[in-house]
């Protein structure tokens, strides 16, 4: 731009050498004005966390950074304020807002024992939190960080058009130097008329436009998404996934809760579902067992009280026996209750509730089976919305699971998947990651534990549980789900769709504009400021056109 309007002032066009420089100058003032549009939900992230805490010890108040909580300090925080750290709640009950961690719309309600994360604002009541990870280790500082990756890492496309530009930019300025000297001998041009169009042409020919294409498109996209509760690892995952072909889901944790719940209570002889339960939470209150605490909390949520229960014996895998206001009780599979008789009528009842895909517990006392209960994890409440999404979509589903092929079906019927895999190892995930991907193309792996790493690596896209997963799952994954809503699944491969069309209409119509502009220079029916203006105005189109992802 500067070569081009002293060459414009040199043949006496000064006027235009100054309206040049004025608009190439206005021009960059509102492209960096665009960009920072894209930059402000990121930088926002940075301001979540608050600088000082509130750390009680003994009987005393102190503020402290927040970079120098340790882990099992109890911070005090007051109505209104921000959460300082990741942490358990250790006294106290609010409604905490986690929209700037999670996307959820709704402030949860946490009380003594629940997870509460940093940047998260506190509601109308004060919590006592005892911080569970220090300062660089939190949910927020991993989202930072990786928000700051995705930012500066430039997909495969923007790393094109930079090395194409490069060579382009180089063969501009060589055509300019042939134009200034070669037309008044081919076309009969004046020096002066050679020289100013010489000038237009290193203008109009420059690849700014092309190389603006690109990068606003990734980081708005990228922005979106974060305020949605999905978080790209990179403007490449952003890409990948709106050509995802295929979904595998994990089911333990993914598709599902992760955490068994009593489903059925059938009493048998004199027996209510009310005392059912109450024996045997009574046998596995002291339990750590997850099929265990699944009973015991179903006799809280039902307010049903608790006997005390003696000479507790724990036979692994099986159960557990012992006494409940002294008859002698026992709690667990049909193998703990060997000597015990079983009618057609309730082995055809157990059946039934097994291909069901549920856990059948059965319950003994005083010698006899006084009932059964139904254990299954059952599946998220947005699960089969998020997948009869991904189906209109013309995506395939498939289920992935180490679980056996009964419980496997019924999940997958409950989802409505369109494939189910069972009783699957780590290796054997990623055996069917690799048939997914030759059958329909690019495949996208939804997991959240250590067994789900391998898969989620081999997938062109992995996305992760991003409150629920483990470590590994979320380093290995390229998308992470903050508030674990696997609805947003669809979306993000929509927004995905989205920035591949947008970024093929800015590229194609920058070329489209170089073209004409250029065209139009050796026709003689445009001048120096109307080719800065077709050249500058197509340069902040496409970037005003990449903001269309922010919405």
């Amino acid at each position: 731009m500067v070569v081009a309007a002293i060459g414009a002032a040199s043949i006496g066009f000064w006027m235009d050498g100054a309206i040049l420089i004025f608009i190439f100058s206005l021009s960059g003032a509102l492209e960096g004005y665009t960009m920072e549009k894209t930059n402000k939900d990121i930088q926002s992230i940075m301001k979540l966390r608050p600088e000082e805490a509130v750390v009680i010890r003994g009987n005393e108040e102190q503020k402290v950074k927040v970079d120098h909580l340790q882990k099992g300090d109890l911070v005090l925080v007051r109505p209104g304020e921000r959460i300082p750290a990741d942490g358990v709640v250790h006294e106290g009950q609010s409604a905490v807002d986690q929209a700037s961690i999670t996307g959820e719309s709704i402030p949860v309600d946490k009380v003594k024992g629940d997870d509460v994360f940093a940047g998260t604002i506190n509601g109308q009541g004060a919590l006592k939190i005892e911080v569970t990870k220090p300062a660089e280790e939190m949910l927020l500082s991993r989202i930072i960080h990786l928000v700051q990756e995705a930012k500066n890492e430039m997909p495969p496309s923007q790393l094109f058009v930079e090395r194409f530009e490069r060579i382009y930019a180089k063969i501009v300025v060589v055509a300019a130097v042939l134009l200034m000297v070669l037309p008044p001998y081919i076309l009969n041009w004046t020096w002066s008329e050679t020289i100013y169009r010489a000038m237009i042409f290193l203008v109009v020919a420059s690849p700014c436009a092309l190389v603006s294409s690109i990068m606003p498109a990734i980081l708005s996209g990228i922005s979106n998404a974060a305020r949605k509760g999905l978080l790209f690892k990179g403007g490449v995952h952003l890409e990948n996934i709106g050509y995802i072909k295929a979904v595998a889901f994990d089911k333990t944790g993914t598709l599902t809760e992760g955490k068994p719940k009593v489903t059925d209570m059938i009493p048998f002889q004199d027996y209510t579902e009310d005392k059912l339960l109450r024996l045997a939470a009574s046998l596995e209150s002291l339990s750590e067992h997850p099929i265990a605490k699944a009973i015991v909390q179903t006799a809280k949520e039902k307010q049903i009280p608790l006997d005390q229960a003696s000479q507790l014996q724990a036979v692994p895998g099986l159960g557990v026996h012992g006494l409940v206001n002294g008859l002698e009780c026992r709690v667990g599979k049909m193998e703990l209750l060997r000597s015990l008789h079983v009618s057609s009528e309730q082995k055809g009842l157990v059946k039934e509730l097994e291909l069901q895909g549920k856990t059948v517990i059965f319950i003994e006392a005083s010698h006899q089976l006084v009932g059964m209960l139904a254990i299954q994890d059952t599946i998220r409440p947005n699960a089969k919305q998020a997948v009869d999404a991904l189906k209109r979509m013309g995506i395939k589903v498939a289920m992935l699971t180490g679980d056996s092929e009964s419980t496997a079906k019924a999940i997958g019927q409950q989802a409505g998947v369109d494939e189910v895999y069972a009783e699957l190892l780590p290796e054997h995930k990623v055996e069917i990651v690799k048939k997914l991907a030759a059958k329909y193309g690019k495949v996208a792996m939804v997991g959240d534990g250590v067994n789900d790493a391998p898969a989620l690596a081999t997938a062109s896209v992995g996305i992760a549980m991003g409150a629920a997963g483990t470590d590994v799952a979320l380093e290995t994954a390229n998308v992470l789900l903050m508030a674990d809503d696997i609805s947003k699944i669809p979306y993000a491969i929509s927004l995905g769709r989205r920035t591949s069309r947008v970024i093929k209409q800015n590229v194609s119509f920058a070329i489209a504009v170089v073209v004409i502009l250029v065209a139009l220079n050796f026709v003689g029916d445009i001048n120096l400021p109307s080719g800065v203006i077709g050249h500058e105005g197509s340069t902040l189109a496409v970037i005003l056109s990449g903001l269309r992802l922010l919405r």
